[in-house]
């Protein structure tokens, strides 16, 4: 049954993707308002259809720079489903077959993380959008992780808000159990996506799994300006970020 509830979910999930591919196409081409609102939308209907209750906690915001940790695919559907954003992904996603085209979809910038001399364009690009009004996503990580640590961040992009007013806003992702029951140390790769694992696979095996809940909590906004560097500003959020996902784990699933 599980297998057949999977099948059902990936039809749907095309069934709703493609048509709506060249209406957000139309909409970018022709520089719509709705460009923005469309893959929220979307979004949401996605994360229902995955069947993944998302609890949200703090104030969500309407622009700035959200900076999250970074568990799984998932994490996109849930932050896009919350409210309207784009992604400060890796290059090498623009490329992969069919996601990656959704990734551009959404107005996605891509950064060549190895190359230093890329960075100052690449952060050129995201300044003027967040100077556009536009809510932008950074997982500073730079990779998805299991869940339950938050690794080290890489500052780079953090250099695109240093020392001005636009507000960045640390987020904490905590996936907090699946069909009902607290995920354990061996169940957690079932929605953490890291490592070497492959997408395709992983996310069969994730349809088949059953419901998800997944618990974000939107932190105080934090003032670049209030920080000597962008070094600085990045060991703050992920301070934030890393004892409040302590605390959710210690705690235990919320009641959805």
């Amino acid at each position: 049954m599980s297998a057949l509830r999977a099948a059902f979910i990936a039809l749907g999930f095309l069934l709703l993707t493609l048509p709506l591919m060249p209406v957000q196409w139309l909409l970018l081409k022709f520089d719509s308002r709705w460009a923005r609102q469309l893959p929220h939308f979307y979004h949401k209907l996605v994360c229902r259809l995955l069947q993944i209750t998302i609890i949200v906690e703090g104030q969500v915001p309407k622009a700035g720079l959200i900076v999250s940790n970074h568990v799984s695919w998932l994490d996109i559907p849930v932050l896009s489903a919350i409210c309207p954003v784009s992604f400060i992904a890796k290059k090498e996603v623009g490329g992969w077959p069919f996601f990656g085209s959704l990734a551009r979809l959404q107005n996605s910038v891509f950064v060549n993380r190895e190359n230093r001399r890329s960075t100052g364009p690449s952060r050129d690009m995201i300044v003027g959008k967040l100077k556009d009004g536009q809510t932008l996503v950074l997982f500073p990580e730079g990779t998805s992780y299991n869940g339950r640590h938050v690794r080290p961040f890489k500052s780079a992009f953090f250099g695109a808000v240093e020392h001005t007013d636009i507000q960045v806003h640390p987020v904490t992702l905590t996936y907090q159990s699946q069909r009902g029951l607290p995920l354990n140390l061996r169940q957690r790769p079932g929605l953490a996506w890291y490592g070497d694992m492959d997408l395709l696979p992983h996310l069969w095996a994730f349809l088949k799994g059953g419901p998800a809940m997944v618990h974000v909590v939107f932190h105080a906004a934090i003032n670049p300006r209030a920080f000597h560097n962008r070094k600085s500003l990045a060991s703050a959020c992920r301070a934030v970020i890393k004892t409040s996902l302590s605390q959710e784990l210690h705690a235990g699933p919320k009641m959805g």
